[in-house]
């Protein structure tokens, strides 16, 4: 989820990350037309303007008023789910450490009140009689939910945690990492749960430590594939409504912001490239870090644009570039390539190739021990790689769509290996 893109969930152009969102978080500020002094993000329930007295005049709200609102409602409900995963994820943690310490002495119903004590006294009583209403009057769908702990909140929680930390701390090096991630989520949670406007600066925020709350946890999905881009709270509810398209950037450089070069190679077991220079791998990944990748068991084919085609001719004067300025360009990183497989023990892992035809995207399809991830840009006329827009894409393993017929890595994939088949070697 970064900061550098447009991320999920834009379901349509209210939704965060969409037009309503594109300048700083309010689609009724000064270029929406809002009222003046409306803070960004908030929606004006001031009363009407002086002359205005027409009854209920200040019930009406416009196309920006419900824009903000509906932005509003996004973030709250992206900031929800992160919320109950943690609050979901600490009560199974503090039921699993807990519960066999006064279980047995005090009940499996009255254990969580004696571990509350004297201190928790009052807030743990509030969740008996909550309970207790609940049962009445039919709230409790789930049996499972029969119980004092399920009606326990994010900070009480964290004070049966905070009060018995010798019991958890075999489990969990660092109090205070723990105690920090809940200090930041407790401002989110305090907004969410009364409906006020949230910042999208405290929301990433939330976001950020939800993610380090579940690793610390145990909750986190691990693995050093998905440690490359991992699944977030959002992308596991609702990532079936853009296939496997799990982000979109405006250019390059935003997407190197979230995820580096690094990042996107760094533990992979196989690596395909297809366009005219393959700038984002032979710029931005050392030769040094990609002959250790390839002796560590990567298969790397990349396919290049042949330099001497009449294509880059015709690219070249698409850019307004000088004759044979890419050309030469691309020269230079075939011959970058060619000296990373000299170095190798064994060159048959790595392999160069050229096509001729008129090149239509780059992509960069990254597969790792169970998951994959692919990189893909269209050419336009008149933009450089650097400056197209970039789709982000999950395929192959736990990552995967559930419907993958329906996904663009296949596709792409498809197309790389048909390129392939009509592409050159190079010696």
């Amino acid at each position: 989820m970064s900061s550098g893109g447009l991320e999920l969930p834009p379901g349509d152009s209210g939704h965060e990350g969409g037009p309503a969102d594109a300048a700083g978080g309010a689609a009724g500020g000064a270029a929406g037309g809002g009222p003046a002094g409306v803070p960004a993000g908030a929606v004006s329930l001031a009363p009407p303007a002086a002359g205005d007295v027409r009854t209920g005049a200040e019930l009406d709200w416009g196309a920006d008023a419900w824009s903000e609102v509906r932005t509003r409602a996004q973030r709250a409900g992206r900031a929800y789910i992160w919320l109950n995963l943690v609050e979901q994820r600490l009560r199974a943690v503090v039921g699993a450490v807990l519960r066999p310490v006064y279980a047995p002495a005090h009940g499996q119903d009255d254990w969580v009140v004696a571990a509350a004590g004297p201190a928790g006294q009052e807030w743990v009583q509030r969740a008996v009689a909550v309970r207790e209403v609940s049962r009445r009057k039919g709230y409790l769908l789930d049996p499972a939910d029969d119980n004092v702990l399920s009606f326990l909140t994010l900070p009480q929680l964290r004070e049966l945690m905070v009060q018995h930390w010798p019991c958890f701390e075999p489990y969990f090096d660092d109090r205070r990492e723990i105690e920090l991630a809940l200090d930041e989520l407790e401002v989110t949670r305090n907004v969410v749960s009364r409906n006020r406007a949230l910042s999208r600066a405290v929301l990433e925020q939330a976001e950020r430590a939800s993610a380090r709350l579940l690793e610390v946890l145990g909750g986190g999905a691990g693995g050093p594939a998905a440690d490359r881009l991992p699944i977030d709270a959002v992308e596991d509810l609702v990532g079936d409504r853009y296939a496997d398209v799990i982000s979109v950037h405006p250019d390059r450089v935003r997407l190197q912001r979230q995820l580096p070069a690094e990042d996107l190679f760094g533990g992979a077991r196989r690596l395909d490239a297809i366009g005219i220079g393959l700038n984002l791998l032979v710029q931005n990944f050392s030769g040094r870090r990609l002959v250790r990748l390839t002796e560590a068991g990567c298969r790397v084919r990349l396919l290049f644009l042949n330099p001497a085609s009449s294509a880059v001719k015709r690219r070249e004067r698409e850019l307004g570039l000088r004759k044979g300025e890419l050309s030469r360009s691309v020269e230079m990183n075939i011959l970058h390539v060619r000296r990373v497989r000299a170095g190798l023990k064994d060159p048959s892992r790595f392999d160069i190739h050229v096509f001729d035809e008129t090149p239509r995207f780059t992509a960069y399809l990254v597969e790792g021990e169970s998951s994959g991830i692919a990189v893909v840009q269209s050419y336009l006329r008149r933009a450089r790689g650097m400056e197209a827009p970039v789709l982000v894409l999950r395929g192959g393993g736990r990552g995967a769509v559930k419907d993958a017929d329906h996904g663009l890595f296949p596709t792409y994939r498809e197309e790389f290996e048909s390129m392939w088949e009509d592409s050159r070697p190079v010696s």
